[in-house]
């Protein structure tokens, strides 16, 4: 494959990375926001706990709801025989199996609340239900905006939605409170109680945003047609569902330590509800990791797929993942380096729980790494193999967790996360260059995590000789301005064949 293709291809990719970016972004950095107004606002530690959990639940019944169907879509979209009935049967299939499961789910509401502990706040579990069931719905509408490369449309309508999530959680927990009660407006008593727990009307927030989010996907649900393949539905099934397996692996490691934690900590209800809103709010502080994730991802899995069509797209696989891992390392620097900045995003009583920062951005290192990884078996059609591995990580969770949160807490939670993600990204390595071979220059990437582990820990050591806010800030922008500089040395060929960055370093 002559390489100004595959550089070409890979511009593509920034560009679009770079649009999903941008509503991806906004989502998580919005929710980063969202963590200030929430912790500085909610007078008890315990309701954010309580946030935690039910957002802990409901990404989980998302993977049943969704049943993988959005990476089905993108596998199957390419097929010439199937072009004009992959996007009607996908959409109707989701449709109708939504209804059926939130029946099933509102019937069950009671065991639901149960599991995560929230049964006593029936609202805050009927609520949730319904924004699953929306959500549900807009998968494969996003996903055709993904495979037909709008981004701009898919930034817009997540936005869009973001601010409107914003907006109504304001509202709800900032504005009302002051202003509800005797002598207020009849319809500001209307809708708010200072009675009513204030994680209802957060809930209340996030299933406006979703309904909003549906309004303007209006025109891709218009487009949906009564044509359903039941060839390629069932086609559709045999790929996807080793996915729900994989994808219900995959939410287990990354939400359930928060259910965990509320689980099998010692002490009162109360207690471990602000525990877990300790742990909570600080997760939220390895967020800026996820946010370049979570864009990759979406502008990732189209584009590996049609790659896939072209001529030995395995050198394209490997220079994406260099700029991928060289990108999460000066993320893990920017976060890492600069606590006294991010920890101002949560309130001072949360700042007990900072020393799982690093360790769960490190974890999302792992993570990333691994979603770069998993082409291999979606390109393969072995996708079962995404389950035995997710699996197993969901295994090395339970098992850490179970063992160790009675005598560690929220630290326990946080070793967990990073030894699952790592296991995980390396059984997917060792297992994939067998099945589908990608040349990969992994110990240079690994010498690249390397060196970020080790600035990190000489810059936590010299603190440990001065412990100065300024002290800090300067010594992690000299690190980080290091390591650029070190990058740009040792990738000097591969950075001067960008325009924006190679006219600087010839």
């Amino acid at each position: 494959m002559p390489k100004d293709f595959i550089l070409s291809s890979i511009k593509k990719l920034a560009g679009q990375t770079l649009w999903y970016g941008i509503s991806s972004i906004a989502a998580r950095f919005v929710n980063l926001l969202l963590t200030p107004l929430l912790t500085y606002n909610l007078a008890n530690k315990s309701d954010y706990g309580k946030i935690g959990l039910i957002y802990a639940a409901i990404p989980i019944l998302n993977i049943i709801f969704t049943y993988g169907f959005e990476t089905a879509y993108f596998r199957f979209a390419g097929r010439e025989e199937y072009k004009k009935d992959i996007y009607s049967t996908a959409a109707l299939s989701l449709f109708f199996s939504t209804l059926l499961f939130t029946a099933i789910l509102w019937f069950y509401q009671n065991t639901f609340g149960e599991i995560i502990g929230l049964s006593d706040f029936p609202a805050i579990i009927q609520i949730s239900i319904f924004i699953i069931a929306l959500d549900a719905l807009t998968i494969i509408p996003f996903a055709r905006l993904r495979q037909e490369g709008r981004p701009r449309k898919y930034a817009f309508v997540n936005i869009g939605g973001i601010v409107i999530n914003v907006l109504f959680t304001w509202f709800f927990i900032v504005y009302c409170p002051k202003n509800a009660g005797a002598g207020s407006s009849s319809f500001l008593n209307l809708i708010y109680s200072n009675n009513t727990n204030p994680v209802v009307y957060v809930m209340v927030a996030n299933l406006l945003k979703s309904a909003f989010v549906l309004l303007l996907l209006s025109k891709e649900i218009k487009a949906i047609r009564f044509n359903f393949n039941t060839k390629l539905w069932k086609e559709m099934m045999l790929y996807s569902l080793p996915l729900v397996i994989a994808g219900m692996g995959g939410m287990i490691n990354e939400t359930f330590d928060r259910l965990m934690l509320r689980w099998w900590l010692p002490g009162t209800v109360n207690y471990r509800e602000e525990q877990v809103g300790i742990y909570n709010a600080c997760y939220k502080l390895a967020i800026l990791i996820s946010l370049f994730v979570q864009a990759f991802r979406l502008g990732a899995e189209p584009f590996f797929f049609k790659q896939a069509e072209a001529g030995n797209p395995q050198k394209t696989y490997a220079r994406v993942m260099k700029f991928f891992v060289i990108t999460i390392c000066f993320t893990f620097l920017i976060i890492t380096l600069f606590i006294p900045v991010w920890r101002g995003f949560i309130k001072s009583t949360y700042w007990e729980g900072l020393a799982i920062v690093p360790i769960l951005v490190l974890a999302n290192m792992c993570l990333g790494i691994y979603y770069n990884l998993t082409i291999w078996y979606k390109l393969s059609n072995k996708t079962m193999a995404g389950a035995v591995i997710t699996i197993a990580g969901a295994g090395i969770t339970f098992l850490i967790n179970y063992l160790f949160i009675p005598h560690f807490g929220y630290m326990a939670s946080a070793w967990a996360t990073l030894t699952c993600y790592f296991s995980m990204m390396v059984i997917s390595f060792l297992w994939g260059q067998k099945v589908y071979y990608v040349p990969y220059a992994w110990k240079k990437l690994l010498a690249y995590m390397g060196i970020v582990i080790i600035l990190f820990f000489i810059h936590k050591g010299l603190l440990n000789l001065w412990n100065n806010v300024f002290f800090s800030l300067s010594l992690g922008v000299f690190f980080t301005f290091a390591f650029i500089a070190f990058i740009l040395k040792v990738e000097k060929k591969e950075f001067q064949q960008i325009p924006v960055i190679g006219k600087y370093i010839r």
